[in-house]
């Protein structure tokens, strides 16, 4: 186990690539920065980004080794939940706690299929209370909620008038009787998963979706913070900071949270569909949800974090960001509100795969640091890996950061051994 040191913010530095990489081995970095180097290419991500999913279903056998050896390896634990035992043991040995989450989403299948990934985060929840590098995992919505019901959901809500739990309760009612049988059943399996948590005492992170789903998913999330956010907090809402109207969703979600008497949990992420957000608002002639330019984004990021933390007394938040001058902000104000780095009131995390320079120099310096890692079989996956291959390209310098950081620690190992 490596000795945490309880650092100032003011000496807290993302620069580290010693502590960043130390679970690498020269191997898996040269590996990395390959992978890296291929998503900085324009080209080849735009055609992979059209062509892997289509040859991943055809089954084609050297595209999926291809892939498994690359991306998957990168940013998935591995196909089955036993597979990410392995990670969640070396993370620990660097005060890194591990988030586990089935990375599967947008199913459209029959009722069986869908019972079957609740079961799969349910079996998650059971694993997780095996270890005590396990505190949360994560869950998708649309990987047990048939994906057209939801769209029509939010659709009926969106019609409604009132807050938006009264604005759920109405739209049920208007579903036809089918609908509605279908609505709570896939209720229920939100609940149950939300309850097994309870249970086991295991976090439960409700993953974001798209603005055309995300209302009953918001909805259903509150109302599981109401039932089992008292005596501990269990459950935790996703916000999407990119979007303008979240940072203040998050103020009437702690408004709703007071009058209601139990304590808001929300992670606090920038969203990963902005592309897609803005190609379809574009399309049918409507306003974007997004927000006009990065600056924007960032200000309410920031803004967010410290309405949370100046509401510690009843908010518990993630921080959720690949974003080092975020994160710093937040750790500074942590130190100015006299809130210890480990205050379990307050978390950080960030994708396995992704920024562990942010991530590992935390957990050293005495932080709750988590790593995401999805785990499924890579038909599964395919949607999640192309939104990591994206996400690199959209967000500003994202792989060139990563880039630069791995060729540093290449370039201080061989130093060292010279």
């Amino acid at each position: 186990m490596v000795t945490k040191n309880i650092d100032q913010p003011s000496v807290l530095s993302f620069s580290n690539t010693e502590d960043a990489f130390a679970y690498k081995s020269n191997n898996e970095l040269k590996k990395a920065r390959f992978l890296f180097s291929m998503m900085g290419n324009r080209l080849v991500l735009l055609v992979g980004l059209k062509l892997i999913p289509l040859f991943i279903r055809w089954k084609i056998p050297f595209v999926e080794k291809i892939v498994k050896n690359t991306i998957f390896s990168q940013f998935v634990g591995g196909e089955t939940l036993e597979a990410t035992a392995t990670l969640v043991e070396k993370f620990s040995q660097y005060s890194v706690d591990t988030v586990i989450d089935y990375g599967v989403e947008g199913k459209d299948e029959n009722a069986a299929a869908l019972d079957a990934v609740a079961e799969e985060f349910i079996k998650v929840i059971r694993y997780a209370a095996t270890t005590t590098h396990v505190r949360f995992m994560s869950i998708k919505a649309t990987g047990f909620i048939r994906h057209k019901l939801m769209e029509l959901m939010n659709s009926l809500m969106g019609r409604g008038e009132g807050g938006l739990v009264s604005r759920y309760n109405k739209a049920i009612q208007q579903l036809d009787d089918a609908d509605k049988i279908e609505w709570e059943l896939s209720a229920q399996r939100f609940i149950n998963i939300c309850k097994a948590g309870y249970e086991k005492g295991i976090g439960v992170w409700v993953d974001a979706e798209e603005t055309w789903l995300q209302d009953p998913v918001d909805a259903l999330t509150l109302l599981m913070m109401e039932k089992y956010n008292r005596e501990k907090t269990i459950i935790y809402n996703t916000i999407q900071l990119y979007r303008h109207d979240r940072l203040q969703f998050l103020k009437e979600s702690h408004q709703w949270s007071v009058a209601n008497n139990f304590r808001l949990a929300v992670k606090l992420v920038r969203g990963a569909y902005m592309e897609k957000e803005r190609q379809l608002a574009n399309a049918n002639g409507i306003p974007s949800p997004i927000q006009p330019n990065k600056l924007s984004c960032d200000n309410d990021y920031n803004s967010a974090v410290a309405y949370c933390l100046n509401n510690i007394e009843n908010i518990s938040v993630v921080v959720a960001t690949h974003n080092e001058n975020s994160t710093l902000k937040a750790a500074t104000l942590m130190n100015t509100m006299g809130l210890s780095p480990s205050d379990n009131r307050v978390h950080f995390a960030q994708l396995m795969g992704m920024s562990d320079n942010i991530t590992f120099n935390l957990a050293h310096r005495g932080y709750n640091a988590q790593k995401l890692v999805p785990f499924g079989p890579i038909n599964d996956v395919i949607p999640y890996l192309m939104r990591r291959a994206q996400e690199n390209s959209s967000v500003k310098g994202q792989t060139g950061r990563e880039l630069s950081l791995i060729s540093k620690e290449l370039m201080r190992r061989k130093a060292s051994k010279a």
